[in-house]
């Protein structure tokens, strides 16, 4: 660990500092909020794994109530990771390719 005043602290350069746009900053703070629940982490990463997945199954996955789980896929819905659609009685949810490498591009750009 630096002392202070050593050089290595912190504090020790007058940088000016630049903030990121409030757009990028909203943009990356609305997707990763999305993700800020592990049952939301695991939802993904299931549905990662598969084009798509109907709600049944992927209550099936959690051990989670069904309204749990179709609450943090609304989340994942109006963060735009997650599409969600209407299969008769059924809807069917993946992932959203563009949402997912723009969350991808602006993790990498922190």
């Amino acid at each position: 660990m630096a002392k202070a005043g050593s050089g290595n602290s912190c504090g020790s350069r007058a940088e000016k500092v630049s903030l990121p746009d409030v757009a990028w900053a909203e943009e990356l703070a609305k997707l990763t909020w999305a993700l800020a629940h592990p049952a939301r982490v695991r939802i993904v990463r299931l549905l990662l794994q598969r084009d798509s997945c109907l709600c049944g199954e992927i209550v099936e996955a959690m051990p989670l109530a069904q309204s749990t789980v179709s609450q943090h896929l609304k989340i994942l819905k109006e963060s735009g990771l997650v599409q969600g659609e209407i299969d008769g009685p059924r809807v069917c949810y993946c992932i959203h390719p563009k949402a997912m490498q723009r969350l991808k591009q602006l993790v990498a750009e922190l």
